[in-house]
């Protein structure tokens, strides 16, 4: 069994992944786009449970979108 490229990806997933200028701004634009939803679905929706869980679930999306540009070969 060939256990190289699951080294290979432990070994990327657990390192520090510095932005450059192309992965700062893309960074920046998850972000944004991130944000801009959060206010939207907190104008449309009712205060509650349900948009708690949504907002959280947002930050997760947030969270590993930034995780695949910055994870992402160079």
């Amino acid at each position: 069994m060939n256990r190289e490229p699951l080294s290979e990806r432990i070994e990327n997933d657990f390192k520090f992944h510095p932005a450059d200028s192309i992965t700062a701004s893309r960074h920046d634009e998850v972000r944004a786009e991130c944000r801009q939803l959060a206010l939207s679905l907190w104008g449309l929706c009712p205060e509650g449970r349900e948009l708690s869980l949504a907002l959280t679930a947002l930050e997760e999306t947030m969270h590993w979108a930034n995780a695949a540009i910055a994870k992402a070969p160079r």
